[in-house]
C-alpha cells in the first residue's frame, strides 16, 4: 500500500519506518528542510532502540522516502497519517493548531479519495473538527479515522511491530477495510484490531494514559506514607502486584512521571472534562501529587545538609525522563536541577543519551561528565534520577575513591538498602526508610 505520514516526530517516524518494514511504500513529510535532508542521508533524528536498523534498511530498499511537500504526500498516499504535535496549551488543553492547519491544507490540495488518519493524541471530537476543516475546502470524498498510538518510548519499534491491540475509530466501512488491510501483517498472532467510533477511540488513548499515570501516582503516595509509618514500599509493591486484578507493572515508586505523553494527556483529559461540565477529581489529585513528587528528594537533601547547599557539588545520574530514550520533556531531573541550582549548588551530570538535549536547554549551567564515574569527582552526594541499566551495578569502590562524601539520594530505588549500608554510604530512597 502507499502511505504518507505528515510529521516526522517520535510517533510519525516510528509509524512510517515500521509501516515500510512490512512492504508498504511510505513517504514522510516534514516542513523542516534540514531535518528532511538529514533523513534522506540516513540520519535518524531521534534515539529509539532498533529504529536505526529498520530506518536504514527501508531507505536502501526504496520503501521509505522523505519530502517537505504536502501536495506530494497527498498525491502519493492512499492513507494519510497525521502525526503532528498537540502541545499543552496555557490552560492545559491540547493545542490543535498544527492538526487543523494541516487539515485545511489537505482540503486545498486533495484530488481523490483518501483516508485521513489522526495518529496524534487528540481530544474527543477532534476527528469531527478535522473532517469539517477539510470539507470547508473541498468537495472531494474522504474519510477521517482515529487511530491512536500506544508506543512506549524505548520500546516503540517492538510495540508497533507486535502490538497488544490496535484501536481504529471509524464510521466508514471503506476506511475500516483499508485500515484492517494495512494492519493485518501486525496481528498475525491473534491480537485484536478493535473497531469503534471515532470519539471512543480518541478517549481510549487519554483514558489509558491517565489510568497508568494514576497507578504510578498512587504508588508514589503509598511510598510516601510508608516512610511515615515505617513500612517498606518494595514489600508492599510485591504484595499488591501478585494480585492479578492489579498486576505488577507501573507499581515502582520514584520521583514522578514525565515525558511527552503522561503529563500532557492527563492535563488535557482533565481540561476536556471541565470544558464539558465534568470535574475529574482523581486527575486533579494526580496532577498535584506528581508535581510534588518530582521534587520529593529535596527535603531529604536539604535536611541532610542542614538546609544549606551553597558551595556543595552534586552528581546526577540520569537526565532523560525514563531509560532507553533521549527525551527530556517534563523529566523529573530538570525539576531537581532547577531546585538545586536555585539553592546555590554546583552540578555534574551524566546520561547515556540525553546529554545533548539538556545542554541545548541549560547550556553551561552544568558540568557534562564524560561517563558515569566522571560525575563523581569531589561531589558531596550522588542523586539518581533515571533508572538506566548501567547505574544498577556500580563499582562502589570507584564511588568511594572519587566522592568527597559518601551520600546517595536515590530517586528510583535501584539498590538494596543493606548492600549500600554495608559499603558505608548514607542512602536515602523512596518509601523504604533508607536514611541509614
Amino acid at each position: 500500500m502507499k502511505i504518507s505520514v505528515i510529521g516526522t516526530g517520535y510517533v510519525g517516524l516510528v509509524t512510517g519506518t515500521c509501516l515500510a518494514e512490512t512492504g508498504n511504500e511510505v513517504l514522510c513529510i516534514d516542513i523542516d528542510q534540514d531535518k528532511v535532508e538529514q533523513m534522506q542521508k540516513g540520519v535518524v533524528p531521534i534515539y529509539e532502540p532498533h529504529l536505526d536498523v529498520l530506518f536504514e534498511r527501508n531507505i536502501k530498499a526504496n520503501r521509505l522516502k522523505f519530502s517537505t511537500s504536502l501536495s506530494e504526500g497527498l498525491d502519493h498516499g492512499d492513507i494519510i497519517f497525521l502525526a503532528l504535535p498537540t502541545p499543552e496549551d496555557e490552560d492545559g488543553s491540547a493545542d490543535l493548531s498544527y492538526v487543523l492547519g494541516v487539515a485545511k491544507d489537505i482540503g486545498k490540495h486533495i484530488k481523490d479519495y483518501k483516508v485521513i488518519v489522526d495518529k496524534s493524541t487528540v481530544p474527543v471530537g477532534t476527528s469531527d473538527k478535522v473532517k469539517a476543516t477539510i470539507s470547508n475546502e473541498t468537495t472531494v470524498e474522504f474519510d477521517v479515522v482515529s487511530n491512536p498510538e500506544f508506543l512506549r518510548e524505548g520500546f516503540a519499534v517492538d510495540d508497533f511491530l507486535k502490538p497488544e491491540r490496535i484501536v481504529v475509530g471509524s464510521s466508514s466501512d471503506r476506511a475500516t477495510k483499508l485500515m484492517e488491510k494495512l494492519y493485518k501483517p501486525f496481528v498475525r498472532s491473534g491480537n485484536p484490531i478493535i473497531i469503534m467510533d471515532e470519539r471512543s477511540a480518541e478517549l481510549t488513548k487519554y483514558a489509558a494514559n491517565s489510568f497508568l499515570a494514576t497507578k504510578i501516582t498512587f504508588m508514589n503516595e503509598i511510598a510516601n506514607f510508608c516512610e511515615k509509618v515505617g513500612a517498606d514500599v518494595d514489600k508492599v509493591r510485591v504484595g499488591m502486584g501478585t494480585d492479578s486484578r492489579i498486576g505488577k507493572r507501573f507499581l515502582f515508586p520514584g520521583i514522578g512521571y514525565g515525558g511527552s505523553c503522561f503529563p500532557k494527556d492527563v492535563k488535557a483529559l482533565f481540561k476536556s472534562g471541565q470544558d464539558n461540565g465534568y470535574e475529574f477529581d482523581i486527575l486533579k489529585s494526580v496532577i498535584k501529587v506528581n508535581d510534588t513528587q518530582k521534587k520529593i528528594l529535596m527535603p531529604k537533601i536539604m535536611s541532610h545538609f542542614d538546609s544549606s547547599l551553597k558551595g556543595k557539588t552534586f552528581g546526577i545520574w540520569g537526565l532523560a525522563f525514563k531509560p532507553e530514550t533521549d527525551d527530556i520533556r517534563e523529566a523529573p531531573s530538570l525539576y531537581m536541577i532547577e531546585e538545586l541550582l536555585s539553592q546555590g549548588a554546583s552540578l555534574r551530570v551524566f546520561d547515556p543519551e540525553a546529554m545533548s538535549n539538556v545542554q541545548r536547554k541549560l547550556g553551561d549551567k552544568l558540568y557534562y561528565a564524560k561517563n558515569m564515574y566522571d560525575v563523581l569527582e569531589d561531589v558531596d552526594a550522588l542523586i539518581i534520577c533515571t533508572e538506566w541499566s548501567i547505574f544498577r551495578t556500580p563499582d562502589f569502590n570507584k564511588l568511594k575513591s572519587k566522592m568527597k562524601a559518601l551520600n546517595i539520594f536515590d530517586g528510583r530505588n535501584l539498590y538494596d538498602v543493606n548492600d549500600v549500608k554495608s559499603e558505608g554510604f548514607f542512602y536515602a530512597s523512596i518509601g523504604r526508610n533508607t536514611e541509614v
